[in-house]
């Protein structure tokens, strides 16, 4: 936010950098997403063990320089899908974590007042008493530079000179009007400091904008995205997870906690245990030199899936009365 309530003209002349026409050239993670089997290749190798869906997207994320649209329940590997890019391409991760109230100062830039309230006061001191010291204008000129700017998550990702992938984490706890200026940063990768000029994207980043779909976000947003609606995996996909993030887990083991996780989902609970939840779970079996889940031992650790007493109390009781067979 500007310290002072007279603030400079816009400028002609400000931070330029490609024009809009040209960014389709300057992708940063072309490299590793040339085709569909390197992406698929390159989350593996990150440890995100994607489905079809996710993985066409990525591939046309980075083709097309569309921004992604991942929405689905809380812990289906929204964000972890973002950071897994962003390691498989070695990019650099740029995360705004949204939340109500956030403003423009917080998720694009605002000025250091701070500092530039004690700029003035050194120059004062420096002229001595009777001075006229210097003119509005080459203060403000001062006051106003890149010295004094403090770049939040938007601006850093696009005047970052290097590869970025920018996640806008929960975007719809976003307010509408903050909707509406992520909706205008992405529509031309650009900024628009009136005290500095433009800021125009030297290189496209990749991004990834997640929703719990807590509320319906603006068709406008969503037209500008490529949507990707993630749910719960599968059985089999949730096993391959299980063994391929908890070291020291069978087959056997990892069979029936997926299996387990899966029927308990199927429940009518508060929160549904997430994928972050599952793995919490099968470390702690495998901790615990369980290899076998039976009734009790599956009672016994549901606090580690369920974090709610009605839904703790719903799954044992069905657990109960099916077994864990």
């Amino acid at each position: 936010m500007v310290a002072f309530s007279t603030a400079p003209a816009a400028r002609t002349e400000g931070i330029r950098g490609p024009s809009p026409t040209d960014l389709g050239t300057l992708a940063g993670v072309g490299e590793v997403c040339a085709d569909i089997a390197a992406v698929r290749a390159g989350l593996a190798g990150a440890g995100y063990l994607a489905d079809e869906a996710t993985v066409t997207a990525v591939y046309l994320a980075e083709a097309l320089h569309k921004p992604v649209l991942v929405e689905g329940p809380a812990g289906t590997g929204k964000t972890e899908l973002a950071k897994a890019v962003a390691a498989m391409s070695g990019a650099r991760l740029i995360r705004l974590q949204c939340y109500e109230g956030l403003d423009e100062s917080r998720a694009l830039y605002e000025w250091d007042y701070r500092k530039q309230l004690l700029h003035i006061q050194a120059g004062q001191a420096a002229f001595g008493p009777g001075h006229r010291g210097r003119g509005w204008d080459e203060v403000e000129d001062d006051l106003f530079s890149e010295r004094f700017l403090l770049p939040r998550p938007l601006l850093e990702a696009i005047r970052a000179p290097d590869a970025v992938v920018l996640l806008v984490d929960e975007v719809d706890r976003l307010e509408v009007e903050t909707e509406a200026l992520l909706l205008e940063v992405l529509s031309d990768y650009q900024v628009s400091i009136p005290e500095l000029g433009t800021v125009r994207a030297a290189r496209v980043p990749l991004v990834f904008l997640t929703s719990n779909a807590t509320r319906e976000l603006s068709e406008a947003l969503k037209r500008r995205c490529l949507y990707l609606p993630l749910d719960y995996p599968d059985v089999e996909r949730e096993r391959a997870i299980v063994l391929a993030k908890v070291p020291g887990a069978s087959e056997h083991l990892a069979e029936q906690v997926a299996r387990l996780v899966r029927s308990l989902r199927a429940l009518d609970l508060h929160k549904p245990p997430s994928v972050s939840e599952t793995l919490d779970w099968a470390r702690t079996l495998v901790l615990l030199s369980i290899d076998h889940v039976d009734l009790e031992r599956a009672c016994d650790t549901l606090p580690l899936l369920l974090k709610h007493r009605g839904d703790l109390a719903k799954a044992s009781a069905s657990l109960a009365a099916s077994g864990t067979g």
